[in-house]
This record gives C-alpha cells, sequence and structure tokens, in this order.
C-alpha cells in the first residue's frame, strides 16, 4: 500500500506553505504530492490569501523537488482547452524529470466558474471523454506525425502535438462513483481508478464496476485502483481530537469516513481497503501548518504498511 498526500489549497494556502509540505511528503518517504484543481474555498473558511493554480503550483515544485510524484486530484475539464492541458502537463512533466500525473475529471463546482468567468457547460462529461482522446492522443502521436482530431466540442487540425512528456506515457487518473460511463471511460484511458472519499463496501462496488469494464476492453488487471480519504490521525485520544477541532471536524465522522484515530486505527482500516484491491491511499490533509501530523503518519502509519 502507498501513502500520497493529498492538498487542498483553495482552502487557504500559499504557494511557500505548499512548498514546505511537498519537501515534508519527500523527506518523510511519502510516495507523491497531490493537489485539487480549484479556484475557490469551500464551506466556513476564508481561503485566504487565495487560489493558487495547480498547474503553476506543480512546475515550481517540479524544480523544487527530486524524488516524489506530483499531480492532481483532479484537474477541471472546464478549466483548460485539452490541446493547452497536453502542453502544460507535459512541460511540466519534462521539468519535473518525468514525475508527472494527470487526474482529470469533469468539473463540478459551480461556484468557482461563476466567480472568476470560467464557462460551466452542461454537457461536461461528454467533454471530458473528448478531453481525454485529445490529450492522451497528442502525447502518444509520432515526433513528426500530425494529430487530428474532429468532436462534437474540439476540433484540432495538423496538430504537430507537441512537446512530448519526459515519461513514455504519463499515467492518467479518472475516478467517481458513476455506474456506467465513469467504469467504461475508466477503461478506456485511465492507468489508475480513484474513488474518492467512499466507503469500503462502496469502493468494493465501484471498482468491481471499473474491473467488468476494463476485462471487457481487453484491459484486464492493467488498473491501479485507489482511494482519497481524509487524515487525522494522533498518538492518543487528546492529538486526535484536537487534530479534529483543527480541521472544524468530528471525531466520530472522521472514523466513519475518513483514517482517523491512532495509529493502529489507520493502519487497520487501511487493510481493509486493501482487501478490496486498493492499492494506493491518497491522505487529505487538510491543516498544512501540522507538519508533526506528517511526521507522526510516516513514523507510525507507512511504516507498518512498508
Amino acid at each position: 500500500m502507498d501513502l500520497r498526500i493529498f492538498t487542498e489549497p483553495q482552502q487557504g494556502a500559499t504557494y511557500d506553505t505548499l512548498l514546505t509540505v511537498a519537501k515534508a511528503t519527500e523527506d518523510l518517504g511519502f510516495e507523491a504530492f497531490f493537489r485539487s484543481d480549484h479556484y475557490l474555498h469551500m464551506g466556513d473558511v476564508d481561503g485566504l490569501p487565495g487560489p493558487t493554480d495547480a498547474w503553476i503550483t506543480l512546475a515550481g515544485l517540479a524544480r523544487e523537488t527530486k524524488r516524489i510524484r506530483l499531480g492532481t486530484l483532479m484537474t477541471a475539464g472546464t478549466f483548460r482547452l485539452p490541446g493547452v492541458l497536453a502542453i502544460q502537463v507535459a512541460q511540466v512533466d519534462q521539468m519535473s524529470g518525468g514525475r508527472v500525473e494527470l487526474g482529470l475529471g469533469a468539473g463540478w463546482f459551480e461556484a468557482e466558474h461563476k466567480a472568476y468567468g470560467i464557462p460551466f457547460p452542461r454537457e461536461r462529461f461528454a467533454r471530458l471523454e473528448e478531453q481525454l482522446a485529445i490529450v492522451t492522443g497528442l502525447w502518444q502521436t509520432k515526433a513528426g506525425d500530425t494529430f487530428d482530431f474532429h468532436g462534437a466540442y474540439y476540433d484540432l487540425t495538423g496538430s504537430p502535438a507537441l512537446p512530448k512528456p519526459a515519461q513514455e506515457k504519463i499515467p492518467v487518473l479518472i475516478g467517481g462513483n458513476g455506474a456506467t460511463r465513469t467504469p467504461r471511460l475508466a477503461a478506456r484511458y485511465a492507468d489508475e481508478f480513484n474513488m474518492p472519499f467512499a466507503s469500503v463496501e462502496d469502493s468494493e462496488r465501484q471498482f468491481g464496476r471499473v474491473r467488468a469494464a476494463a476485462e471487457e476492453a481487453g484491459r484486464r488487471d492493467e488498473l491501479t485502483y485507489s482511494n482519497v480519504l481524509v487524515a487525522c490521525v494522533g498518538k492518543d485520544d487528546q492529538e486526535v481530537a484536537r487534530r479534529a477541532a483543527a480541521i472544524g471536524r468530528e471525531v466520530d465522522e472522521l472514523k466513519t469516513n475518513g483514517l482517523a484515530g491512532s495509529p493502529a486505527e489507520v493502519v487497520d482500516k487501511i487493510g481493509r481497503y486493501a482487501e478490496i484491491g486498493s492499492r494506493r491511499i491518497y491522505l487529505q490533509i487538510l491543516d498544512l501548518a501540522d507538519l508533526g501530523h506528517l511526521e507522526l503518519i510516516s513514523a507510525q502509519v507507512q511504516s507498518q504498511l512498508s
């Protein structure tokens, strides 16, 4: 089981804060640093000093880290034209020496689109399917050849399909709990399928759908399965309660819906996800100032999983 750190900078974080967390992620032996792709805070926070852009952030981190994988859960398809996104991600992959992964979703948070004047089309899932075809198609086109795509929403003619990523294939992540179209899309385009904030039971059900779709597409056992879960770990009950209060959550709710409690409790719950085939856990870390939280997870949770 691999543990990755997942941050939500729209809730309030500077680039320097994210850099500090990313360096701690690397120093403490975690596999990857991922971030959300949002421009507006959610819930009862002010979001100060304001949003940071996901791919600008990752470009900076690409030059200031050496080992960890870097990626998004999930880049919003509404924010970027697919041809531009393919260029951006390939460039950051080059800047990192081949450590980038692309999580791509349809986009869902209508309020942030209204706040920043970003179109919020109704047919987002159909657009996402074309976006995946374009981004992966551009990367797969041989140097010297051109790429064409003529869809309902995007039209590319004679694209040189440059630049190329440093990796032979940038891993693509698709996630969600849709019962039909999501598994089909994952089976066609994904290297990893991710279930966000879901129970063991719901994850097992959706993993089964994706496995069936992948097998039908001739991709049996090719996908990695993963989960995102909020983390709130403490050496004792008092520390768990303090960390829960710091992110405005209740301990019992976190234990039900996330990974909360003592290191032993968290290891036990991660084991339940491992039993259904999950191979990566993205730990949603909401208090980015609490580096002691990462240190505890590294020393007493990650060490037992490795």
